[in-house]
């Protein structure tokens, strides 16, 4: 603020959709069904004009937090893909481009499941000039544009990996697509806890986890809290469900990550879980699902995972909600890589443990539907977004494919263990479908 400014101060609007946004979260999801309030953040974050732009920190791709003339962010993700081209086959999935079309297409599967725990996002043609370098402050950031031999206005920035001059984005000549993901409440408002996932991969090229090599693993994870008493178990095999849709690359290899753990046995099982730390210190900036970010003192002293739906190394979930919260699914811009591949040991948390909540199973039986069938629901809901078409037309067929995938390893669990063991509609389920809601905020 400019103490020396005679203009009055600006005053925060609650009205302002994103405000909404954040005082509606609660303990069913990140919004209720049918929201008013996310449609008019959607409009907002996709014609709002920008008042200031940073770059991302700590981040593994370009990234940046737009803010707009409401004071609400988001982060933008650029187009670094054209629609029709698949991740190479060679590529290991945790060096594969970041894709802004498959985090619109991953909010807009979310909701159609009725997950409501992937934040609102939208597509939006960004001018790169008047939008980002006339409104940002920041000298590193203004040094990084540069107009290409082809006369389009391009700018990278520095991050660890992939943000060279080589890997820059351009506008046409200032227009460039992307991603805009609302940000979710301030850590210190609405702490988060982040929770290595059991189903961790291996990060080592020639080295497997347990869960990889032994058929039997979920019966150790059933025994070791929180998964032993709570519905936390069925969130795990929900968020596997989802990421599997979204389908990824082969993982033919993976790298150690430092800060990652291998979950082999019970003992490394608790000690992950005994250290867990919440996602909240003073002076840590609010994030919008990106598990790259801050998680203590501001400092990078734990990742969450490089991001996608093959490397989901934690999960995060709402201190407020305590053990049975719901997940939220961040940062899914590694999904739709390859419509030709079905990635099977995605779903391994749901082969292993043969559960799945009785609502979820109803919402794809009910999505496998030639009436309703999953393509055409969500070819009719990415008409909405100004991006479209956001997916190809083997990307949504794909996402048929799959699930019929997830209805038959159900069917193969009933058949081996019966409906009743299988289909979880338990007194935890039942709970949290019929209490009152908890918001965040109260």
């Amino acid at each position: 603020m400019n103490l020396t400014s005679l203009d009055p101060p600006l005053q925060l609007q609650l009205e302002a959709s994103w405000v909404q946004f954040h005082l509606g979260i609660n303990s069913h999801g990140l919004y209720p069904r049918s929201s008013p309030v996310v449609s008019k953040l959607l409009h907002d974050m996709r014609h709002l004009p920008t008042i200031s732009a940073v770059v991302k920190p700590s981040g593994v791709h370009l990234k940046l937090v737009l803010r707009f003339s409401d004071f609400g962010k988001a982060m933008f993700k650029p187009m670094r893909q054209q629609r029709d081209e698949e991740t190479p086959v060679d590529f290991f999935y945790f060096i594969d481009f970041q894709r802004h079309n498959a985090e619109i297409a991953a909010f807009h599967l979310d909701r159609i499941l009725d997950f409501r725990r992937v934040p609102p996002t939208v597509g939006r043609l960004v001018n790169v000039t008047k939008e980002i370098l006339e409104v940002t402050k920041n000298e590193i950031l203004q040094s990084v544009f540069f107009v290409s031999p082809a006369s389009n206005v391009c700018f990278f920035a520095k991050c660890p990996y992939m943000c060279k001059t080589e890997y820059a984005v351009c506008g046409n000549p200032h227009l460039l697509e992307g991603s805009l993901s609302a940000f979710l409440p301030s850590l210190n408002l609405a702490p988060r806890l982040s929770v290595p996932n059991p189903w961790i991969r291996s990060y080592s090229l020639a080295g497997k986890e347990e869960w990889e090599v032994n058929p039997l693993y979920c019966d150790t994870v059933r025994q070791i809290y929180p998964y032993n008493s709570s519905g936390r178990l069925l969130n795990v095999i929900d968020m596997a469900i989802f990421d599997f849709l979204i389908g990824g690359s082969s993982a033919q290899g993976t790298r150690r990550h430092h800060g990652g753990m291998a979950l082999g046995n019970k003992s490394q099982l608790r000690s992950g879980l005994s250290n867990l730390a919440p996602a909240t210190a003073p002076g840590t900036a609010e994030v919008p699902g990106d598990r790259n970010a801050t998680l203590l003192s501001g400092d990078i002293t734990q990742k969450a995972g490089i991001g996608g739906n093959m490397d989901r190394h934690h999960y995060e979930m709402f201190t407020k909600f305590g053990g049975d919260g719901f997940f939220i699914h961040l940062d899914n811009a590694r999904g739709f890589g390859r419509h030709s591949h079905d990635e099977i040991s995605i779903l391994s948390p749901l082969s292993q443990c043969c559960r799945i909540k009785k609502k979820t199973l109803l919402h794809l039986q009910l999505l496998a539907q030639a009436e309703y069938r999953l393509s055409d629901v969500m070819r009719e809901s990415l008409l909405e977004d100004q991006l479209s078409p956001v997916l190809t037309e083997p990307h949504l067929l794909a996402l048929d494919r799959r699930l019929q995938i997830v209805l038959r390893t159900v069917e193969g669990c009933i058949e081996a263990h019966g409906e009743q063991s299988v289909i979880a509609n338990g007194p935890a389920e039942q709970s949290a479908l019929d209490s009152s809601p908890s918001n965040l905020t109260n």
